[in-house]
């Protein structure tokens, strides 16, 4: 039997952010609290969004590049201050996640270790979660309708918590947000959610509809990305590219692979800070030919859809579409000292993500991957 689930109530269009306060009154949220960052209040979303409201909300803007437990705790305790019943969260997927953890601890008892998908958690999240009114302003991460949460946790880990209790009970995805995103976070995050959909089709489970949404909403993002960031208000593409990106939260449900697995490890580092998107870019190629042997069946509607020839080398257009998009070359163009390695391969080999990669993969393996990916 396949169990199939989809998913959330979803806005998506032109000017749809103004509707949050129908959403909000829709869940019967008095008391929103809205959780972003403070590159999005500078660049006047958190304003443009929450503006037609009437009344200032409770704002908590403090979300790290990478979210934590330690600003989960700082952002609960101002929700808890403030008297919240639900939460807005608007950004990347940083903020969103955060969001979500928030939501988690206000109606769960701590500690947020115990949710951690890879320590038994999923059991533990039920429906009582706060709800979360998730508005993306990257075309990336696709975790406004996805039901997980990436949280580094105090002992260094970078865990998922995963559950459809996490699902936002309302997305709105509005392309205007995005327009002003640069070319450099745009192609980011743009490849960020390349690498679900095609992890998303890679992945050994069966789910028929996640493979036939992941295929189109690679298309969407191949046709049209390149355009968003030479262009970055041109609106179809923008609007192209933040579907493609919904699309690659849709499918994600059908697990991940080893893109995912070791990106989640080298964000869990302090320093260097590593943006998640770019690292999925930089990872995918070296991915792609370490899952060579047991992919190739699956290669033809893959290439199909990217629009490539029947023969071409899938793993070569990926680094050649890095080179386009002037992301970087490799792990060490990022930053990362090869003196990781083996730490980072050890956490991606018990990441939650492993365990869906198309073709079995360990802490050597993983290596391998590193390795080839940091040249």
């Amino acid at each position: 039997m396949a169990l199939i689930t989809y998913l959330t109530t979803i806005r998506f269009g032109f000017g749809e952010a103004d509707a949050l306060g129908d959403e909000i009154a829709a869940l019967g949220i008095r008391r929103p609290m809205v959780v972003t960052d403070r590159g999005i209040v500078a660049a006047g979303l958190a304003e443009r969004v929450t503006s037609p409201l009437g009344t200032a909300p409770v704002v908590f803007d403090a979300t790290p590049p990478n979210p934590t437990e330690r600003a989960t705790l700082q952002a609960l305790a101002r929700y808890r201050e403030a008297g919240c019943d639900g939460l807005v969260a608007l950004g990347g997927g940083s903020p969103i996640d955060l969001a979500k953890a928030v939501a988690l601890l206000a109606t769960h008892a701590g500690p947020l270790a115990q949710y951690a998908a890879i320590d038994g958690g999923v059991a533990r999240i039920t429906a009582a979660v706060a709800p979360v009114i998730a508005i993306p302003t990257t075309a990336g991460t696709g975790s406004e309708v996805g039901r997980a949460a990436l949280i580094t946790l105090e002992d260094g880990r970078k865990v998922g918590l995963i559950s459809p209790h996490l699902i936002p009970a309302r997305a709105i995805c509005d392309p205007l947000l995005t327009l002003r995103l640069p070319p450099a976070l745009t192609a980011a995050t743009g490849m960020d959610a390349l690498s679900h959909c095609v992890e998303t089709y890679l992945s050994p489970r069966f789910n028929p509809p996640a493979d036939a949404i992941a295929l189109d909403g690679a298309a969407r993002i191949v046709g049209h990305l390149n355009q968003a960031v030479m262009a970055g208000d041109d609106r179809d593409a923008r609007a192209e590219v933040m579907m493609g990106a919904l699309q690659g939260g849709l499918c994600f449900q059908k697990g991940l692979g080893a893109v995912h697995g070791l990106s989640h490890a080298l964000g869990s580092l302090a320093s260097p800070s590593l943006h998640h998107g770019t690292l999925n870019a930089v990872l995918i190629p070296a991915a792609m030919r370490y899952n060579g042997p047991a992919i190739a069946s699956k290669l033809p509607r893959l290439r199909l859809a990217l629009g490539l020839p029947e023969d071409a080398d899938i793993a070569a257009f990926f680094d050649a579409l890095n080179a386009e998009l002037n992301l970087p070359r490799g792990l060490r163009a990022m930053g990362v000292p090869a003196s990781v390695l083996d730490d980072m391969a050890e956490k991606a080999a018990r990441d939650h993500s492993t365990a869906t990669n198309p073709r079995p993969v360990d802490a050597d393996g993983y290596r391998a991957i590193f390795q080839a990916a940091w040249e």
